[in-house]
């Protein structure tokens, strides 16, 4: 018996001595790595998104939990709060989109991935993405799918500035009892034509309206160079006519753009365009669209041109870099220098190549729109320069950042000092409050399109066909009326299309396909787009997650084939904002092991 208590009390003084200390065991200190190696804790990360990309924040937080990340959610309702949260810095990583509405590869790199570009507002510096998006910039199809494939390198392998998640599907839903099903276009990057529009039952264009839904209540701005995002995408669109348009498979063409036809002269640096003389301004009197009467000419063109690549012509510029090629755009007068240059690739000239399809000759070009007639071949020509060999200029004159504005219209409301613009006092052209109902109500809209917007509210923004906008032609729209209402939520949208509030539904989500297809009256149209999902980190100040170890943590740990699961593989896998125009090859593969393996390098640069 006294044995055995002295045993006790001997295993209990070695129990306090054991857990009174403070001493680690090797594999305590190391974590379970023996060779001495620091510490592998957990590494915080917040990520920020909108409640539009629950779904992908939910996937992404699953993944990084697993490698060893401690996961904070920062979910924001729309836009505005999301873009608010980024500007404050309250993020790591920050789920986001792409997609390329001008169908060339340049627009899905250089305004995000160059430096200082007007969407790279998260500290992205490097001079070898600067330097390929340049040199592919100067290249035809054919030579720069090995200059993207390294800057996609560079971009996602070398230095994990993004993690891609999937592109997507393009997708609409469409009430075929109500419009004509071939009168809606689905394109690949070009926004819905609200033009072409019709009601099945004719009778009803001019006393009924197109209903359409958006998301985003709070519109950027009516200005086009001053937005490029999905509050006003498809509004500024059809708003604003451009010098050229997109096919519904992304080739350059002049049908139903400003000008008859367009050519490249030899050498790649000189574009011209013809004008028709067709397309009239129209304003807003006691919120009624009406045709002022001045024609959209070669003035408007050079001073709409001029101020869309100059990024001070307007505080926030938010599109300059797509226009950055163009060094001169001036009006042509003289008929012999079209005559003198050869078309690109071809052996005829200018000339010949712009008056193709004409009802009338050109016998004179004119520099005032008061001169114009086209009909006695009185026409003006625009020749815009590049800064060097650049025919993917023609696609950035379709994006909607390149609609034509009235000089005069312009010149009258944006009379502050755009250095010492206040948004709280100055009223800019195209800013929403104009069109706001209340006190701020003061419609100085001049629009070029077919349609303008007549005031808006908490719940819609009402726009009316313009009356001057090619009347007669196939281009003249059909409906007089569009209404854009603002419906949040995802669920709510599908379910007012459903029940007949709106008459097209833009972007169903994948998982409501088969709502559509399988409703009689709907029809639902799809193919594969030009968006891209993919998150991006903070890397401005003093971000841990400049350290490239741990965005290669990042990246390793996701796995595509988990996103498509979930989305029942309606979406499809994507490298970088260039997968769905290039093909370069390249491909993401989720590695667990690797991750750990760069969370172990990102402690051990800590010590």
């Amino acid at each position: 018996m006294k044995k055995t208590l002295a045993l006790l009390l001997i295993a209990v003084m070695m129990l306090g001595v054991l857990s009174g200390c403070n001493v680690k065991t090797k594999d305590q200190a190391t974590g379970g790595n023996t060779d001495g190696a620091a510490e592998i804790k957990p590494v915080d990360i917040t990520l920020l998104a909108m409640s539009s990309n629950e779904k992908d924040l939910n996937i992404l937080r699953d993944q990084l939990t697993k490698s060893g990340f401690n996961v904070k959610l920062n979910l924001q309702p729309d836009y505005g709060s999301f873009t608010g949260q980024k500007e404050a810095g309250n993020y790591d990583l920050a789920v986001s989109g792409w997609t390329t509405v001008t169908g060339n590869p340049d627009y899905a790199v250089r305004s995000i991935f160059t430096t200082n570009g007007d969407y790279n507002d998260y500290g992205l510096t490097n001079e070898d993405l600067d330097r390929l998006v340049e040199e592919a910039a100067t290249q035809t199809p054919e030579e720069y799918t090995k200059t993207y494939k390294e800057l996609e390198k560079v971009l996602v392998e070398d230095n994990a500035y993004i993690i891609p998640l999937y592109s997507s599907y393009k997708s609409q839903g469409v009430n075929k009892e109500v419009l004509k099903l071939d009168s809606v276009r689905l394109s690949k990057s070009r926004s819905l034509p609200w033009e072409e529009l019709d009601f099945v039952d004719e009778s009803k264009r001019n006393t009924e309206p197109f209903l359409f839904s958006q998301t985003m209540p709070s519109l950027t701005s009516l200005d086009p160079i001053k937005g490029n995002d999905g509050s006003i995408n498809i509004i500024n669109t059809n708003q604003y006519i451009r010098l050229v348009n997109l096919t519904d498979d992304d080739a350059v063409t002049s049908e139903g753009s400003l000008s008859y036809n367009n050519a490249i002269g030899e050498g790649n640096k000189e574009y011209y365009f013809i004008l028709r003389d067709d397309v009239r301004f129209v304003k807003v009197q006691d919120k009624k669209a009406v045709d002022s009467g001045e024609i959209v000419a070669a003035e408007d063109v050079v001073f709409s041109m001029n101020r869309a690549k100059d990024k001070n012509s307007v505080p926030d510029h938010r599109t300059y870099s797509l226009h950055s090629s163009m060094e001169k755009i001036e009006i042509v007068t003289d008929i012999a220098e079209l005559e003198a240059i050869k078309e690109s690739g071809k052996d005829i000239s200018v000339k010949e190549a712009l008056e193709k399809g004409l009802s009338s000759p050109i016998s004179q070009l004119v520099a005032d729109k008061k001169d114009v007639k086209n009909a006695e071949g009185k026409y003006q020509v625009v020749k815009i320069t590049t800064n060097k060999p650049f025919p993917q200029v023609l696609n950035y004159l379709a994006h909607q950042s390149a609609g034509i504005v009235s000089k005069a219209q312009v010149e009258a409301i944006n009379t502050y000092d755009v250095a010492a613009y206040d948004r709280n006092k100055d009223i800019a052209y195209g800013d929403q409050a104009v069109i706001t109902e209340g006190a701020t109500y003061n419609n100085t809209l001049a629009t070029s399109g077919p349609y303008i917007a007549i005031y808006k509210n908490d719940y819609e923004v009402v726009f009316e066909k313009n009356p001057g906008y090619m009347v007669g032609t196939k281009h003249e729209p059909k409906i007089s009326k569009v209404v854009v209402k603002f419906i949040k939520d995802a669920d709510s949208s599908l379910s007012a299309f459903r029940s007949g509030e709106v008459h097209l539904l833009y972007s169903v989500p994948e998982d409501k396909f088969s709502l559509v297809e399988d409703d009689a009256k709907l029809s639902l149209q799809k193919r594969p787009s030009n968006g891209v999902s993919y998150a991006f980190f903070n890397l401005k100040g003093n971000s841990k997650f400049s350290d490239v170890n741990l965005r290669k943590a990042v990246l390793n740990s996701i796995n595509q084939d988990e996103f498509l699961a979930v989305y029942n593989n309606l979406k499809l896998k994507a490298y970088s904002t260039l997968s769905t125009l290039v093909e370069t090859g390249n491909v993401h593969n989720a590695d667990p092991a690797k991750a750990k393996e760069y969370l172990q390098l990102y402690w051990e640069s800590q010590k």
